[in-house]
């Protein structure tokens, strides 16, 4: 499976990037219709302190899965919307078994 890592004005370093692809990448073991994943991180401008956001987009034959989590770090973050995503992939493989 592909992983797109894109942040939105600033960089983020290799630990973190290589964190994302392997938590994204685990994904496709659960499911073989996974084509690619798109994450994309960003701060939001806000003064607390957990303004670190993550969205990740699966491409999925037929069908986008989507979390978008706001979190402390971007590995929290990251964390929380891989599990989204986990439920996602669950509800969508039973519906096109059902």
């Amino acid at each position: 499976m592909k992983v797109s890592i894109s942040s939105v004005k600033f960089k983020a370093d290799k630990k973190l990037e290589t964190f994302i692809q392997e938590k994204v990448s685990k994904l496709s073991s659960l499911y073989d219709g996974v084509l690619a994943g798109d994450v994309t991180l960003k701060v939001s401008n806000s003064e607390k302190l957990d303004n670190k956001i993550t969205e990740i987009r699966l491409s999925v034959r037929g069908n986008d899965l989507f979390a978008k989590k706001q979190s402390n770090t971007f590995e929290e973050a990251t964390d929380t919307a891989v599990e989204a995503l986990k439920k996602q992939l669950a509800k969508h493989k039973e519906k096109i078994k059902g």
